[in-house]
């Protein structure tokens, strides 16, 4: 069996990539084709399979500004050649799903997210008047995007929530496998001298943000919110709200901007909790966080609404004597509230002492690769697929009820 792998983009080692990752380890032998490669940017494991780029990768320093050529992804994603592959699976947040299907191939979506910027979150990315003077292409887009969902043969989620969203906007079913998280006993980086310094000189307690800094993320928030507790807040991330967040931030918030990734997991390691104000679609900082023994302080809507036993949930649950809380969640109703945020984290300091990481990490491992195959295993033989030509790793029998 021939296999295609479609991505949007390859320019950053970010959660969507990871799931590339997993599917390679699915389908060794898989072709990934993408409209935008910048090689060294993800893994030499990607970079090895990558066999199609589109026109767009052409263009000079194209992976500083690729987003704005947001018109012309529907030229771009046409230009595959994906004849002679029996199964191509696109992952997808914005592109990849709308590729001309050969005829006798079989199409698969792991759909990140319907397309962000066109849909629900166009306000958010073009504000004011841009989003008035974009209208007309951003009706085509939508009608481009429905019109490629129905070359899709099975629409697989990352989660109900984004399931739901699927259903909204392209009128079809999708099946849900939550993304796969890697545990904190598999990461094999390690500090860098620089990096152990900087640990050893800042050994106060503080609170993590940490992800792409981009409007729905919501950072905003957890920075105002802050700057009233007066408690310090690391800022993991980098993206077009750094310096209007800088400007609104106290002494006490700091910015760390890119970091490695043994930083990255020294401080989940470190931190009192995750601080995670936005709607996310999965959300999987949150889950790493929680692998390594820390709690999440976020909002009971999106990705977290399925993952995150917030504490107010447990103490009402018939079973809250067998159920051990790993957050604190927010009201649908006061999301996007700072104030709601600040009762939230003196919410987590009150019970601060009666967290258990042990079962935090025992929760995480319902996200983890294992659980990852054997989804996709049961999704296939579901719809007479061909699993897999790579080794699929079972869910020990041990691991958590999920």
């Amino acid at each position: 069996m021939r296999v295609a792998l479609v991505h949007d983009w390859l320019t950053g080692m970010r959660g969507g990539e990871r799931c590339l990752e997993a599917f390679l380890r699915l389908y060794p032998e898989a072709d990934i084709f993408t409209l935008v490669h910048v090689p060294g940017s993800t893994s030499a494991l990607i970079d090895a399979r990558v066999k199609g780029v589109s026109f767009l990768n052409r263009f000079p320093g194209v992976a500083r500004y690729y987003r704005w050529l947001l018109p012309l992804f529907p030229s771009a994603v046409r230009g595959f050649n994906l004849e002679g592959y029996d199964l191509i699976i696109s992952l997808s947040h914005a592109a990849a799903k709308n590729i001309t299907v050969p005829a006798g191939s079989r199409h698969v979506c792991y759909c990140f997210t319907p397309m962000r910027y066109i849909w629900d979150q166009a306000r958010s990315y073009f504000r004011g008047g841009l989003f008035y003077a974009l209208w007309p292409v951003l009706w085509l887009l939508r009608w481009w995007d429905r019109r490629g969902s129905t070359r899709v043969d099975e629409f697989v989620a990352i989660s109900s929530f984004v399931a739901a969203r699927i259903r909204k906007f392209y009128g079809r079913r999708a099946f849900v496998i939550h993304p796969p998280v890697r545990m904190a006993e598999e990461i094999q980086e390690q500090l860098s001298p620089e990096e152990k310094a900087f640990f050893a000189s800042h050994p106060e307690d503080f609170f993590l943000c940490a992800g792409a800094l981009v409007p729905y993320k919501r950072v905003d928030i957890a920075v105002a919110a802050f700057n009233s507790l007066g408690l310090p807040l690391w800022v993991i991330g980098k993206g077009p709200e750094l310096p209007r967040l800088r400007r609104a931030a106290a002494g006490n918030v700091r910015f760390l901007g890119h970091v490695s990734e043994a930083f990255m997991w020294e401080c989940y390691r470190r931190c009192r909790a995750l601080v995670f104000p936005g709607v996310e679609d999965f959300g999987i900082v949150p889950i790493e966080c929680l692998a390594s023994g820390r709690p999440v302080i976020g909002v009971d809507a999106g990705g977290l609404a399925e993952t995150i036993l917030g504490c107010n949930k447990v103490v009402e649950s018939s079973h809250a004597g067998e159920i051990q809380w790993n957050g604190i969640l927010i009201p649908k109703s006061r999301i996007g509230s700072s104030e709601a945020l600040k009762e939230a984290v003196r919410c987590f300091v009150e019970r601060e002492e009666s967290f258990d990481p042990q079962a935090a990490k025992k929760h995480a491992t319902c996200f983890s690769h294992s659980r990852f195959f054997d989804r996709w295993r049961i999704f296939c033989e579901q719809n007479n697929i061909e699993i897999s030509s790579g080794v699929i790793e079972r869910s020990s029998p041990q691991r958590a009820s999920c």
